[in-house]
């Protein structure tokens, strides 16, 4: 079904990984609305599961990706777009998962100490609300460079 929907030349892992991803930045922009609404305990429970998810479908799928296609490669390959799009989203990628966590920990737990937990949330919070947009677009053009390709074709 979702082979037939995209018609790509992407394996299904792919297909699931690209729809997950975008739910979960659109659930990222529910939870940032929920805490305009003042509705704080919904949004902490919302984006952290998303953040959490994310690492999930990070560790499983992307990181074994990125290790078998990509890393071999670099950085001999990394003038070629279908190198070079994937390094910039694994790298922009990894400080946000990186950053979506320290979030998690410092706004939602006790395990930092205090001279370490965040005291600027807002900032922290719509920082990488947009870096994950950006590396969600990141993303989905690697998934066009690596699985489109009769748009690539000479």
């Amino acid at each position: 079904m979702i082979e037939a929907f995209f018609e790509t030349a992407a394996p299904r892992a792919a297909n699931v990984v690209l729809v997950l991803e975008f739910a979960m930045g659109l659930g990222l922009l529910v939870g940032a609305r929920l805490a305009r609404k003042g509705s704080f305990r919904q949004h902490a429970w919302c984006q952290s599961s998303i953040v959490l998810l994310n690492l999930a479908v990070v560790a499983v799928m992307m990181i074994p990706s990125f290790r078998d296609h990509v890393l071999p490669r670099i950085p001999a390959k990394l003038g070629k777009a279908y190198y070079a799009l994937a390094t910039t989203h694994a790298a922009i990628g990894t400080v946000t998962e990186l950053a979506g966590l320290y979030i998690l920990l410092s706004a939602g737990t006790s395990v930092l100490p205090e001279k370490f937990r965040i005291t600027k949330y807002k900032a922290w919070m719509r920082s990488v609300l947009v870096l994950w947009w950006v590396v969600l677009l990141l993303g989905m053009a690697t998934y066009t460079r690596w699985y489109v390709p009769h748009l690539f074709r000479k």
